[in-house]
């Protein structure tokens, strides 16, 4: 049974303002969901996000076979597609706001934050530019999907400002990226897979204004048929300074296949490398990996040969063989492979499938990309993987003396010591 979506929205002018500058679109059967908050106090913000919002969803109309594509076959080839999409259509959203204002006076300086939510499938891409966010709500946690592009989230994540001097500082919500601004914007885009019981919540800032993050998961413990409503009614309550606006997805059902989200997850987090990394970079990165399976018997890698994937097994076990000789067992959970992600030096061992193994793959070509787009992330994985060189010299060290003072102790030597 495949998943199936329910979803309500909700919008309110807010407390302060004399009209309602955000949009929003549900469009169930395109599998499209849009926030955009017009640019307060700028001319025109309510057309700014209402044009913004229409572009882009004609733009993923005239195309949804890209979406459909990618739901039916979900390969690296449509994801790219599919994110493709997402971004150009935001693109698209940008440049028709930027040819208005630039014809007429009275439009100009309007713009708009946008946050594209699309379902393909058992997947979802969204698409993000301003401080709209999304956020996804499993097993209790919730997870920030999308970065504000603001002034103090900028500071924040470079260490020039905490988090408790950006709540009160004057340029919080001052935008780095807005649509409609300039001709042209650069979008982030996510993939996101998508598990029976995922609940997500699109919205803008009048609404996470009065929200901490820590609070979503008890806010939306239960999913009543007004909870879009209610989120709206308690912003109203804590100050209801700006327009508010939220849409509530829950998924239901099962997937096609057996669910592999959360399992891949846990597998990422498992990983040294991967430890320091945030949700939404975790999901980065697992945009970018492939599930390959293998039989039982089957070289996974083999000695000798060159490789820049590295491997970690989500069902299965597999033997690690040194010139014949098995020398270890990685059971689900494990991984192998991850200095192919450094350089392209030759396997120092073959791993072979002990049965039916199925494994998730990173390639380094696909991580340099990533790394290259995102510097905080790359430096996140520099430092990871310092670290874990850092530990296997120490444990090499302490290899070689012991051996050394075994060797001594054969031969009846005293070790000299300065």
């Amino acid at each position: 049974m495949p998943l199936t979506v329910t979803s309500q929205a909700a919008t309110h002018v807010g407390r302060k303002r004399k009209r309602n500058e955000d949009s929003h679109l549900v469009d169930p059967d395109l599998g499209l969901y849009i926030v955009a908050d017009g640019m307060g106090g700028q001319a025109a913000g309510d057309v700014a996000s209402r044009r913004a919002v229409d572009v882009a969803r004609a733009y993923v109309a005239d195309r949804v076979e890209v979406l459909t594509r990618f739901s039916e076959n979900p390969s690296q080839e449509n994801r790219i597609a599919a994110q493709e999409l997402v971004a150009a259509a935001i693109q698209a959203a940008c440049a028709d706001l930027w040819t208005m204002a630039e014809n007429d006076p009275k439009l100009r300086g309007m713009g708009t934050t946008m946050v594209l939510f699309a379902v393909a499938g058992d997947r979802a891409v969204v698409g993000h530019v301003g401080d709209s966010r999304a956020y996804l709500l499993r097993q209790d946690v919730a997870n920030r999907l999308t970065e504000d592009h603001t002034i103090v989230a900028a500071s924040i994540k470079n260490g020039t400002m905490t988090k408790e001097q950006a709540k009160t500082s004057a340029l919080r919500s001052v935008l780095t990226r807005a649509v409609g601004t300039q001709e042209s914007v650069q979008v982030d885009t996510l993939l996101v897979e998508i598990t029976p019981g995922d609940l997500f919540l699109i919205c803008s800032d009048g609404l996470y204004g009065y929200i901490e993050d820590e609070e979503v998961p008890l806010l939306c413990a239960s999913v009543p048929d007004n909870l879009a409503e209610q989120l709206i009614d308690l912003a109203n309550e804590r100050g209801g300074r700006d327009n508010i606006t939220a849409i509530v997805l829950s998924f239901h059902g099962a997937t096609a296949e057996e669910p592999e989200a959360l399992t891949k997850h846990e597998a990422l987090r498992g990983i040294p490398l991967f430890m320091h990394l945030t949700y939404r970079e975790q999901a980065e990165i697992l945009a970018i990996s492939e599930v390959k399976s293998y039989p039982l018997g089957a070289a996974i890698v083999t000695e000798g040969e060159p490789g820049e994937d590295l491997y970690v097994i989500l069902r299965g076990r597999v033997a690690v063989e040194k010139d014949n000789v098995a020398i270890t067992t990685i059971m689900t959970g494990g991984y192998f492979g991850e200095m192919g992600l450094v350089d392209d030096s030759r396997r120092s061992a073959t791993v072979r499938a002990l049965e039916s193994v199925r494994t998730m793959v990173i390639t380094r070509t696909d991580m340099m990309n990533v790394m290259r787009r995102e510097p905080v992330l790359a430096v996140k994985l520099l430092w990871s993987f310092v670290q874990g060189l850092s530990q296997r010299l120490r444990t090499v060290n302490t290899e070689l003396s012991e051996a050394r003072a075994e060797l001594f102790e054969a031969q009846g030597v005293t070790p000299y010591t300065s």
